[in-house]
């Protein structure tokens, strides 16, 4: 069996201090054997971490769209930022990969989906990231959650790690896959665990963020 973190960040992502290097020897050390390395509008870290780790690496990409972002799985192409999501999820399907929408209704995220949005799209997202460590509000996750049940949506499951303590905060539990229909079925049975974030871990990504600010300048 897998555990699967589904939503982590790497120093390729200006707001995350995680090096590929800390990230596999924290997912070692924490028993997670499946990440999905989904930095900021771009997919370069996942490539490199899927040729250095030692275990599964789905190569992500959490894209900000103007309706705010969303998440692709399996990607072999950069999709670029401030597309609308119509087109940036059309770029994810031509692809071969997989839609998620990351902390949806989360109150405290201004990149969070927008709802009307979040409806139009509903007939081409293959899954709703029902736990996310990060998200504050159980409330915001018991959102999530419903959505997903109601439009038989996959649920997954993401720390959202962008130091790497943070990595394994949430996982999901699911078999074995080798391809984007077999990560369908296996998440499907996926069984998802996680618990919220400290609050003071988004105070280093804020931090962290400013530092590269500060080294272009």
């Amino acid at each position: 069996m897998l555990r699967a973190d589904l939503h982590i960040h790497s120093s390729y992502s200006a707001d995350s201090s995680a090096t590929l290097e800390d990230i596999v020897a924290y997912c070692l050390r924490k028993g997670i054997n499946c990440v999905a390395l989904t930095d900021h509008n771009t997919i370069a870290g996942a490539l490199e971490l899927k040729q250095k780790a030692p275990f599964t690496v789905i190569v992500g990409e959490e894209i900000l769209t103007l309706s705010g972002e969303v998440i692709g799985f399996f990607l072999t192409e950069e999709i670029p930022a401030r597309l609308p999501a119509k087109e940036a999820v059309a770029r994810i399907k031509s692809q071969g990969g997989l839609v998620g929408v990351p902390h949806p209704f989360d109150h405290f995220r201004p990149s969070a989906m927008h709802r009307h949005a979040l409806e139009a799209l509903l007939p081409d997202i293959d899954f709703i990231e029902v736990f996310n460590s990060r998200t504050l509000l159980y409330s915001d996750l018991a959102k999530a959650r419903r959505l997903a049940q109601t439009n038989g949506l996959l649920a997954s499951a993401g720390s959202d790690a962008h130091i790497p303590s943070e990595i394994g905060n949430a996982y999901v539990e699911m078999p074995e896959f080798s391809n984007q229909d077999e990560f369908r079925l296996a998440l499907a049975q996926g069984k998802i665990f996680g618990r919220r974030a400290n609050p003071w871990d988004r105070m280093v990504a804020i931090i962290a963020k400013l530092a590269k600010r500060l080294k272009k300048h």
